[in-house]
């Protein structure tokens, strides 16, 4: 770099003095002696200052070429001190982990060592110890030999007398127990009689869901469909508007389906379409107005009902808003079963039972109002998320009704703690109305079915013969082979078997399960 600065200077010297005689020659030829010399004094100066600015352009490369060198080295230094640096890192690193593994190594070879220690140890005990047995064993024979010595008895005949004592000293004191047992039975006999009958009687509910939610309305002719359709279906649409209930009118000849899931809107509805084709005049406004009137009357209908139910059960003293909600159980069907009719049937079941029991005249009548109650839940008046067994104690409570009432319809479905002996009774009779044959009804085919997957379901375990669905499919009775099954067993495959059903299928109810096994010894006389 210094030597291509140096020729510049030197190039850019010769050019200055080259010019400088051009100069000087031209200015020679024009101009006088004297204009000659200044030229070269010119020429001089000029050729000075191309020296000079080489100089200066040499010194200015030079020290820029020193100052790159020495950032060069700077850099390689501070790579080396680095590199050496990860060095010494991973060199440290080693020698700390050959020392880790030293100490390991030498943990373990103490371990050994204590390991052979301790095994040779126990070695030794092992063999003391079953010198010692051997020699219990020998004092325990002799033992045994000078007791039979002095007794006169053998060990057998020691352990049978001695079994003798045992066996009469036990039956004297079972004989005592069980006539404590007995004694103490016929103190409680009455009160757990009652109490096993409540009990056994609650288990026989039965549940199983069918929905009734459609009305067919006959008419005289297919004729009277287009008014009650009217001009671009407007009557139609008021009549469901102001009733709240589905007009079905299709090609079923002199019939109209009204579907709604409230019975008692249906009843509305119905009862409205039987005036309005009797008067026969169909509009909008008149079809609001018939609407109310029969809302009204219909609600006159419901207390008087309400009324006439309380009066022929003999309950007084109840809430006008409870007589209103009995009375609306006359449009309501529970599974099937009209509501009013399974309460009222369950009030009178309620008031025999209490009766039976011997629970006095107050908890009769106690009994035969909660019977009448239990389900007003299913007949609110505004919509809610409670289940209607808690709804209707709300209701009850509300209406000041007796504390026992209300938990008695709270706990009819053991979504309540039973506090009072009303609660199991109202909880049994409700479970008899609706299970008696023909309170209830089920389709033929899915009853049918059920039967048969309770068969199969059976069938399906090795070993057994034949099952048989009996009492409405509420028992499955299997037969199973003696010399396959054992008595363990069939109490295993009765428990299989009935957890199984009450995983995989639906059914009102409960399903009682149980396994035949019989074994047949057969021997000919010859």
């Amino acid at each position: 770099m210094e030597s291509t600065a140096i020729i510049a200077a030197v190039v850019a010297a010769i050019g200055a003095l080259v010019i400088g005689i051009f100069l000087g020659k031209m200015i020679f030829a024009k101009n006088t002696k004297k204009e000659l010399e200044e030229a070269e004094i010119q020429a001089k100066k000029t050729l000075e200052d191309a020296k000079t600015l080489a100089d200066t352009i040499k010194e200015k490369k030079v020290l820029e070429a020193k100052e790159h060198f020495l950032q060069l080295k700077s850099a390689h230094e501070k790579e080396v001190q680095q590199r050496q640096q990860k060095v010494v890192e991973a060199e440290n690193k080693i020698k700390q982990s050959e020392q880790g593994l030293k100490d390991k190594t030498a943990a373990v070879q103490r371990q050994v060592q204590e390991n052979e220690a301790l095994k040779e140890s126990l070695d030794s005990q092992l063999k003391a110890f079953n010198i010692k047995r051997v020699e219990l064993d020998k004092h325990h024979e002799e033992h045994v030999k000078r007791l039979e010595k002095v007794a006169g008895l053998s060990a057998e005949q020691a352990k049978v007398e001695l079994m003798e004592v045992v066996k009469e000293e036990a039956r004297t004191r079972a004989m005592a127990h069980v006539k404590d047992i007995m004694e103490e039975a016929k103190v409680n006999a009455s009160k757990e009689a009652k109490k096993i009958i409540i009990q056994s009687i609650q288990r026989l509910g039965s549940e199983q869901a069918i929905e009734n939610a459609i009305t067919v309305f006959n008419l005289e002719s297919d004729e009277i469909k287009g008014q009650i359709i009217g001009r671009e279906g407007r009557n139609i649409r008021a009549l469901e508007a102001a009733t709240g209930v589905d007009l079905i009118i299709d090609d079923t000849p002199e019939a109209i389906v009204l579907s709604c899931f409230d019975p008692l809107r249906r009843e509305i509805a119905r009862l409205s379409l039987q005036r309005l084709v009797q008067d026969g005049r169909i509009h909008p406004a008149r079809i609001e107005e018939v609407v109310e009137k029969t809302k009204k009357q219909l609600e006159e209908q419901i207390m008087e009902i309400g009324e006439r139910t309380i009066i022929e059960l003999g309950v007084h003293g109840l809430h006008k808003d409870l007589v209103r909600l009995v009375g609306k159980m006359r449009f309501r069907s529970s599974y099937g079963q009209n509501l009013l009719m399974h309460s009222k049937e369950t009030a009178n079941l309620c008031g025999l039972m209490a009766a039976e029991l011997g629970l006095g005249q107050k908890v009769v009548k106690l009994a035969k109002r909660a019977g009448l109650l239990h389900d007003i839940g299913k007949v609110p008046d505004e919509e809610t998320e409670l289940s209607h067994a808690l709804l209707g104690a709300k209701v009850a409570e509300r209406c000041g009704e007796h504390a026992s009432i209300v938990n008695a319809i709270g706990a009819h479905h053991d979504e309540m703690e039973m506090l009072y002996i009303i609660s199991p009774i109202v909880q049994a009779c409700d479970a008899i109305s609706g299970a008696r044959p023909g309170a209830r009804r089920e389709m033929m085919q899915s009853y049918l079915q059920r039967i048969k997957d309770l068969e199969n379901l059976a069938m399906a375990y090795p070993g057994v013969e034949k099952a048989y669905a009996i009492q409405a499919g509420r028992e499955l009775r299997v037969m199973v082979e003696a010399d396959k099954i054992n008595d363990a067993e069939s109490d295993k495959l009765s428990f299989e078997i009935a957890d199984k059903i009450q995983k995989e299928m639906q059914y009102p109810g409960q399903i009682k399960v149980t396994v035949i096994r019989e074994l047949r010894a057969v021997n000919i006389a010859r």
